[in-house]
């Protein structure tokens, strides 16, 4: 077993040479939050801590439960105004914030790698998405809105209208934090809400450069942007001005989140976690499937709530895939995400690190290490792609969602038993089926309980197509035609016709 390359001989060392003119700037630069059209400081502040070094790179600004009231309040007052503004005059500025976005692309991207530690390449990538994201659904959005009709006969027509929910708080991970954001923030306004975002604590600078790019943009209130120490999200979702929570994160969060929105009876659509599997047929290319399965389990540092985490490997083929898969893990390179040959960068904060640390005691306790399974010395929260084989079926890598580099590859013996274990489990986000057969894929996915199943690839997302877990892994849906609507409320309306 070999350990992935890393880009120095000190890792850390190296990451602060490559990050030092950037932190140098950013060290300087004044960060606010953004409530009823204002640019404010923060009740408190904060530091923001770049992982690859373990260094504090920039101070931002924290709201108190005063300022958090002060943004929902801006947002209703703004909201009464904001739902009767013509539906053409919200797509233009929906237009305009997409522009001012493009302006600042490699900023925001630059930004990301710094608070959260992916690569810039990636980072740049999640602008993009947010951008694709934006666009295709202010372009559907009139369709989309077009009242319905539900009945019509010679006395009544009655028509399906949506209506503007209110005052949405969108509660932002760290993962992914800018491309969330904007399709959080984007149907909302475009739908007649307005909003109050919270970026994550650990990863807040591209959240609040948002409002700052957009302020003069969007009317006083109908986007606010707040920070957090690490307590506003529960204030937020129980805040009584609250009409809908939007919620990206773990499993166990939403459940307080569902539980905290219960006294009001809010909209809530919650996007938790997953433990996806792969699932690899008899049939297939295997050191072709090998390929196409490892960015897709260990993207953005295994960090990702649909990441395949788990592989299922017919027996006959298992030794084949273990070692071509092992082979990519252990030629992968780690370091800073500012640094061109970076491929992963470290784990986003200390408490996703000692998380992933623990993952690979259990990997070693359970399991035969082929891939990774050492941690670097020296500053940085860096964790090598680690995979094992052979793991006890009991294991908490196979039970839990492992939110992290570490990744198990499992035998099977019969189709329909893979099946099975794959769907034994709380989660149902996403699945893949891998093979050279696309009908009888088709047959195999066609079993498996999650909300997305794809073939031949995984993580395939598109603005237009609905994204949503079964079991525990979340409530409601986002992203198409239904995740634009659930920022409504369906009203009946019956015309008589005499």
């Amino acid at each position: 077993m070999s350990s992935p390359s890393i880009l120095d001989d000190s890792i850390g060392a190296r990451a602060e040479r490559i990050a030092s003119d950037a932190v140098a700037s950013l060290r300087s630069r004044r960060f606010s939050q953004l409530i009823d059209g204002e640019l404010v400081a923060g009740a408190t502040s904060q530091g923001v801590i770049d992982p690859a070094t373990e260094l504090t790179i920039a101070t931002v600004p924290v709201a108190d439960n005063a300022q958090i009231d002060q943004a929902v309040d801006a947002a209703k007052r703004a909201f009464a105004t904001w739902r009767k503004t013509d539906l053409s005059e919200r797509i233009a500025i929906v237009q305009s914030i997409i522009e001012r976005i493009e302006q600042h692309r490699d900023d925001i991207a630059q930004l990301t790698t710094l608070e959260m530690g992916k690569p810039y390449e990636a980072a740049l990538g999640d602008v993009d998405l947010a951008l694709t994201w934006a666009r295709d659904t202010a372009a559907d959005v009139t369709r989309i809105l077009t009242p319905l009709i539900a009945r019509e006969d010679e006395t009544v027509r009655v028509e399906v209208r949506r209506k503007p929910i209110g005052v949405v708080a969108a509660i932002v991970p760290w993962n992914f934090p800018f491309f969330q954001s904007v399709y959080k923030l984007v149907p909302a306004v475009l739908t007649g809400n307005t909003v109050v975002l919270k970026p994550a604590p650990t990863s807040p600078l591209n959240g609040l450069l948002l409002g700052e790019i957009i302020a003069d943009i969007v009317p006083a209130g109908v986007v606010n942007v707040i920070g957090d120490g690490g307590d506003a999200g529960p204030v937020l979702v129980a805040h009584p001005g609250v009409g809908k929570v939007s919620f990206t994160g773990s499993t166990a969060a939403g459940r307080r989140v569902l539980g905290d929105s219960a006294a009001t009876l809010r909209h809530v659509v919650l996007e938790l976690g997953g433990n996806d599997a792969a699932l690899v047929l008899d049939d297939a290319d295997i050191a072709e499937v090998a390929r196409g399965i490892f960015p897709w389990a260990f993207l953005n540092t295994g960090q990702v709530c649909i990441n395949i985490k788990r592989i299922f490997v017919p027996r006959a083929r298992y030794d084949e895939f273990c070692e071509v898969f092992a082979g990519i893990a252990n030629n992968a390179k780690i370091g800073h995400g500012l640094d061109p040959l970076t491929e992963f960068g470290p784990l986003a904060h200390s408490r996703q690190y000692e998380a992933a640390k623990s993952y690979v005691e259990v990997a070693h306790r359970d399991g035969a290490v082929i891939a990774g399974g050492s941690i670097p010395e020296g500053p940085g929260y860096f964790v090598p792609p680690t995979v094992v084989r052979d793991v006890d079926p009991n294991s908490t890598l196979i039970r839990e969602e492992t939110f992290g580099p570490v990744r198990s590859i499992i035998a099977y013996d019969d189709v329909d038993e893979a099946i099975e274990l794959i769907n034994d489990t709380i989660y149902g986000l996403g699945n893949s089926v891998w093979s050279s057969d696309i009908d009888r894929a088709v047959e195999v996915a066609d079993q498996l309980e999650s909300g997305s199943v794809w073939i031949n690839e995984h993580f395939a997302l598109y603005p237009d197509v609905p994204f949503g877990g079964q079991k525990q892994s979340g409530v409601g849906t986002e992203f198409g035609d239904e995740g634009v609507l659930l920022f409504t409320e369906i009203q009946a309306l019956s015309i008589p016709k005499h």
